[in-house]
């Protein structure tokens, strides 16, 4: 018994790594993996790799993780500081690119390491070539739901099926086991034309998942009960490829919010307002409107009449070098209608560029949550109990409109978005939030959702089945 216990103790100090892409969405995932790995007594070594192009500063955010976890380190491999030529319209494959030109310096990190395990974001999939190499068993983290896994194990099958591109369908619908069937127009961005380097990115990423020991889902079970099942079917996987075991061990959240520049005064601002009467907007670290779309949510939240906490960016620039950069603080008095803040100063606040998300979204005065349904702010708002207006804005953000709208029933979709001019109209956005915020709809929505919430909580506490989950496979990990 005691030399059981010792071998486990001793296998236990063998670390386990994580493998994050660029990009913060990302990184905090693996952050909050990371953080209850460490709580279960394995020694935790998070990579970081770091593009050419502005992702924003880490390494103070990164100097905090540390100090809070003693059980996390991290690893940052050499700086990438150019990429050969790709042409792309999507920062995603540059992203595949940066993880591939970092194939060798992780190689090297890995052969010194020895860890017991490698976990792999999506993005970082490539790195199974080392994996595999050096006897690594690999496993990948999967930040999406599992309705989006669900199409992107499918993926391969699909690209077998027809030679059109997505974006040349239309709105005909793709068919995929275990989601609700949606327009071709709703596929991932990236993944739309074929000739784009960023297809061939995804086509073979989806391909890698079927190569790894397993794919941890930062879901639970029975939001996302019918895809779960259907995945772990094999029903999704292409023909002569294997499914490998599917572990749902979310909702893994933000753990606690770093408060930035005005984030205290957005929470001082929710404290004196009524319970559950606030719509919050905000759509992600990198979502930005043109300047004539934030006058139309201007007008359209002021014609909704409803108080409101608003989260504006600056508009992306024309420049092409600059697409990927972090963008300049905005100038709301430039960026919005003449008079508006004056006009709506007693029932909203606007800030600029960023507000503590996760808090926000937990403050009992919060109602309501405009998102750009990224699968990180759709969890935040489940694990808060909010109902949610889905406007997605890149990535795979369309399909988790469509699984919000149609098969969790946790969101009202907006109009518009997807149209020919790309624009939401003001009478749109005011039509909505009333309905969100007034209608006996809402009110269900917001029932399903606290709902949900309830089923999140039960899957996390001690002995739940996302908890189990995870228990039992860390449990495996000591004994490699």
């Amino acid at each position: 018994m005691e030399a059981a216990a010792a071998a486990e103790t001793g296998l236990a100090q063998k670390p386990v790594v994580l493998y994050p892409s660029p990009g913060m969405g990302h990184l905090v995932s693996m952050i909050e993996l990371g953080k209850i790995l460490g709580a279960r007594g394995l020694s935790v070594i998070i990579v970081v790799v770091e593009p050419p192009f502005n992702t924003g500063a880490t390494s103070p955010f990164l100097a905090g993780v540390s100090a809070a976890n003693p059980s996390i380190s991290f690893h940052r491999l050499p700086k990438v500081e150019r990429l050969p030529p790709v042409k792309t319209k999507h920062q995603e494959a540059l992203t595949f690119e940066v993880t591939r030109v970092s194939n060798p310096h992780l190689r090297e990190f890995l052969a010194a390491a020895s860890p017991a395990v490698l976990v792999v974001d999506f993005f970082c999939s490539i790195a199974l070539d080392v994996a595999e190499e050096l006897r690594v068993p690999a496993y990948f983290f999967f930040t999406s739901g599992a309705e989006v896994l669900a199409f992107f194990l499918h993926l391969p099958a699909i690209h077998e099926r027809t030679a059109a591109s997505f974006q040349d369908m239309g709105k005909e619908l793709v068919h995929v086991p275990g989601i609700p069937s949606f327009p071709a127009t709703h596929c991932i961005l990236p993944t739309m034309e074929r000739d784009d380097v960023a297809y061939d990115g995804f086509l073979k990423g989806c391909t890698d998942l079927c190569r790894s020991q397993g794919i941890m889902v930062n879901t639970f079970r029975s939001l996302e009960q019918r895809a779960v099942e259907t995945v772990a079917a094999g029903h999704c996987t292409p023909p002569g490829l294997p499914t490998p075991p599917i572990y749902c061990i979310g909702p893994l959240i933000k753990s606690e919010e770093v408060l930035g520049k005005g984030g205290e005064e957005c929470l001082a601002w929710l404290d004196a307002q009524p319970r559950a009467s606030v719509v919050f907007l905000c759509f992600g670290s990198i979502g930005r409107f043109s300047v004539e779309q934030i006058r139309e949510v201007a007008a359209g939240l002021e014609a909704s009449g409803q108080r409101f906490l608003w989260v504006v960016r600056a508009p992306p620039s024309d420049d092409p070098a600059k697409k990927f950069e972090r963008p300049p603080e905005p100038d709301l008095d430039a960026l919005l209608p003449e008079g508006f803040l004056a006009r709506t100063k007693d029932r909203g606040l606007v800030v600029r560029s960023w507000a503590p998300q996760r808090d926000v979204l937990a403050h009992a005065s919060v109602g309501g949550f405009v998102t750009h349904c990224g699968w990180n702010s759709v969890l935040e708002a489940v694990m808060a109990g909010v109902p949610m207006v889905a406007w997605p804005l890149y990535a795979e953000q369309r399909l988790n409109r469509v699984f919000l709208e149609k098969e969790m029933q946790l969101a009202v979709a907006v109009e518009g978005y997807d149209s020919d001019e790309g624009i939401v109209a003001a009478e749109e956005v005011a039509a909505k939030v009333r309905w969100l915020m007034e209608s006996d709809g809402g009110r269900m929505l917001r029932k399903r959702t606290l709902a949900a919430m309830r089923q999140a909580k039960d899957a996390l506490r001690e002995g739940g089945e996302s908890e189990a989950t995870l228990t039992g496979l860390v449990d495996e990990w000591k004994r490699i």
